[in-house]
């Protein structure tokens, strides 16, 4: 995904209501922006941190910037917006880049599934192929070098998320969960069992079931974040 125009450099002042932070810009303005992250943003919310903004252009929208990017304290970036996961995601199976999960002729998004009442980031189709149930998390959290974790904090969505995949998996479907990685200075993923023991022990079930792990890693700058590579998952 390409910025257009390239975002804009700022500092944090403080993150607040989970929804909002204060920013200094350059030229010494302090605004409130949109902060499109609902998690703990553990490590990439520091105060005096370098951050990057997108300005909508929306003269509509309540706050015009939204935050995008952060920085740790050794200048790695992090691409902190959720919502750009599904598209990050999209755009690489499109490109070839997620080599799992090629094959495909459709791409349906929000499909409604589950029997409790979820709607799947994606379902992936081909005429001669099962379809691919396919679930995307967003990954931030470093606390230890090399090693990204999900979840920042107790996710009971996510814990329904992956029994939805399982009860797929068991009806025979191919199903996939997806974790996007979105900072470059990582080498391998692995469950926050600290942070939620109940995700951590649904994901392992959810494993031995044969729902498909896949980590992808994304390339991070103020003028494009796109996927990458992957990243082994160790459970």
């Amino acid at each position: 995904m390409e910025f257009n125009p390239r975002l804009t450099p700022a500092t944090l002042i403080r993150r607040y209501k989970r929804f909002l932070a204060d920013v200094r810009m350059e030229d010494g303005r302090i605004i409130t922006v949109h902060t499109a992250n609902i998690g703990a943003m553990t490590g990439c919310a520091e105060p005096g941190s370098k951050i990057w903004l997108r300005n909508s252009h929306n003269p509509s929208r309540k706050y015009l910037w939204s935050w995008e990017i952060s920085s740790n304290t050794n200048g790695s970036l992090i691409g902190i917006n959720t919502h750009l996961a599904n598209v990050l995601v999209e755009e690489a199976i499109l490109n070839g880049v997620i080599v799992e999960l090629q094959g495909y002729d459709q791409i349906r998004r929000e499909v409604k599934y589950g029997a409790e009442n979820s709607r799947i980031d994606f379902r992936l189709e081909h005429a001669s192929r099962v379809p691919c149930y396919l679930e995307v998390k967003s990954v931030t959290l470093l606390r230890q070098t090399g090693r990204v974790e999900f979840p920042d904090a107790v996710s009971a969505r996510g814990s329904k998320h992956l029994r939805e995949l399982i009860k797929v998996r068991q009806e025979g479907y191919r199903a996939v969960l997806i974790f996007c990685v979105q900072r470059e200075d990582a080498d391998h993923f692995q469950v926050a069992a600290d942070i939620d023991p109940e995700y951590a022990q649904t994901l392992k079930q959810a494993y031995a079931m044969g729902v498909e792990l896949l980590a992808y890693q994304a390339s991070v700058s103020p003028k494009s974040i796109k996927l990458s590579n992957s990243l082994p998952v160790k459970i």
